[in-house]
């Protein structure tokens, strides 16, 4: 009987799971998440670095290339800097989820970008929701410092 319900349990689990992410709007130009985005006014990561070593913060649209997604439910992504590391971008309240076709899109998020350190526990929780294997997730053992945008919005560009 207690297999029966962990089974069940499990397929329900798997059904929200999906029935989550197959809800959230395919990747395409034009498309938003969040509030309403536009793409004017954007500056590039390489600009944002500029203006983070001027401010702690900034406040406004950052234009990028979408390298990772949450394979889980879109809980965050990764947008690719010049240099080769990843800028990790999350979503105000999680009040919206990206698909998993927006890997290699070209997007505009407006929001609140700053450096942060981040912990090794929230760097290993990252790795295992984007799919990581678990000596990938070993590996983490120092906390980084990074930039990381709370994003209000996404806008699909390219």
């Amino acid at each position: 009987m207690k297999t029966l319900m962990l089974f069940i349990a499990a397929l329900f689990s798997a059904a929200f799971t999906y029935a989550q992410q197959s809800a959230i709007k395919p990747a395409a130009p034009g498309v938003t998440y969040g509030k309403a985005v536009t793409k004017d006014k954007a500056i590039t990561l390489a600009n944002l670095n500029k203006e983070l070593s001027k401010d702690t913060v900034y406040n406004g649209k950052i234009a990028g290339v979408v390298t990772e997604v949450c394979t889980k439910k879109g809980c965050f992504m990764k947008l690719k800097q010049a240099n080769g590391e990843d800028v990790m971008v999350r979503f105000t309240d999680y009040a919206y989820f990206m698909p998993q076709n927006i890997v290699g899109k070209k997007v505009v998020v407006e929001g609140k970008a700053k450096v942060t350190e981040t912990t090794v526990e929230r760097l290993r929780h990252y790795a295992k929701d984007a799919g990581k294997s678990q000596t990938e997730i070993a590996k983490i053992n120092k906390p980084k410092k990074d930039v990381t945008i709370m994003a209000d919005g996404v806008l699909v560009t390219e």
